[in-house]
């Protein structure tokens, strides 16, 4: 890595690094890398959405590994990435740290902020947030702000949204993705606002929060906390479930989206929904070659005996 002279300037990947990112991709970007960025809305979104078919969001380090923690050194990540070759991403500090320090290398303005995840996505009322867990990026382009994100799984963003209030945007058709502005239920001052993301199903679906993230710049120091309790503690889904989530495109769009929860695996793709229900730890340490592209190393696999996610049929 390299860090600018004028610090205190967040680090950034080499050239040789930002090269190998970029040609893991499904198209060329030698051209590109060798002209120069663009540095605008269009080439993010691509960058963005190539990501997403690239890099699922997983925490299997967190089930299928010795140590069962997960590391936000930028190195780390790019060999866990990139070199390694074997189809790994990561849970949203490891993506997005990852992405927002590719983005800052190619020269992107790019801010990291916080978000907490609304309860309603694992069954509560939908107007309860939780604790700081989830990071964004907030990529600024010719003094216009969009939120980028590439690890909030299947109803994640797709593309990069302004921060604009009610701007309805495509997410996988013919779903939807917005964001408003609002303060919560937890407020005690209602007055304070925070960016709420927000998809829905169809045109006629109702709306669903899936997270709020706040303009606020949050640090290396504050995500280090962020990710020891989300990987660490007993009563965080991360410990307690495998959840991996990789967009599928076709034709330089995203179409739709491979998922996995514990057992469950689904595909849906143009409408079209193919689901399986892995009954074995070989079953699905094969869908994870075949479906997702992971391929985990005999001590990987073996890491997860013992643990509640374990399949034992």
């Amino acid at each position: 890595m390299r860090h600018s002279d004028e610090a205190p300037l967040p680090p950034t990947y080499t050239d040789s690094q930002l090269s190998k990112y970029l040609h893991s991709f499904s198209f060329n970007y030698g051209e590109l890398f060798r002209h120069g960025f663009a540095i605008d809305y269009n080439e993010l979104k691509t960058i963005q959405q190539h990501h997403l078919s690239t890099y699922p969001f997983e925490n299997l380090s967190l089930h299928y590994s010795t140590t069962h923690t997960i590391s936000l050194d930028l190195d780390l990540l790019f060999e866990k990435f990139v070199e390694a070759d074997r189809g790994r991403g990561g849970y949203c500090m490891e993506n997005n740290a990852f992405l927002g320090s590719m983005l800052r290398s190619m020269g992107y303005d790019v801010t990291s902020v916080g978000a907490r995840v609304c309860d309603g996505i694992h069954g509560g009322d939908g107007e309860t947030f939780g604790s700081w867990s989830h990071m964004v990026n907030i990529i600024t382009i010719s003094n216009k702000r969009y939120m980028v994100d590439v690890a909030f799984g299947g109803n994640g963003a797709t593309a990069p949204l302004p921060l604009e209030e009610n701007t309805i945007h495509e997410r996988i058709a013919p779903s939807e993705m917005r964001l408003i502005r609002s303060s919560i239920k937890q407020h005690t001052d209602p007055h304070q606002r925070l960016w709420l993301y927000q998809a829905r199903e169809t045109r006629d679906s109702e709306w669903q929060t899936q997270y709020c993230f706040t303009e606020t710049e949050f640090l290396a120091e504050d995500y280090e906390m962020m990710n020891f309790w989300t990987s660490q503690s007993r009563t965080s889904i991360f410990t307690q479930a495998i959840l991996m989530a990789k967009m599928v495109m076709e034709d330089g769009k995203v179409v739709g989206a491979v998922t996995m929860f514990n057992e469950k695996v689904k595909r849906e793709v143009g409408g079209v929904v193919v689901e399986r229900f892995c009954m074995s730890e070989e079953d699905r340490l094969g869908i994870l070659k075949e479906w997702f592209g992971v391929r985990l190393t005999g001590e990987e696999e073996r890491g997860i005996k013992g643990l509640v996610t374990e399949l034992k049929g």
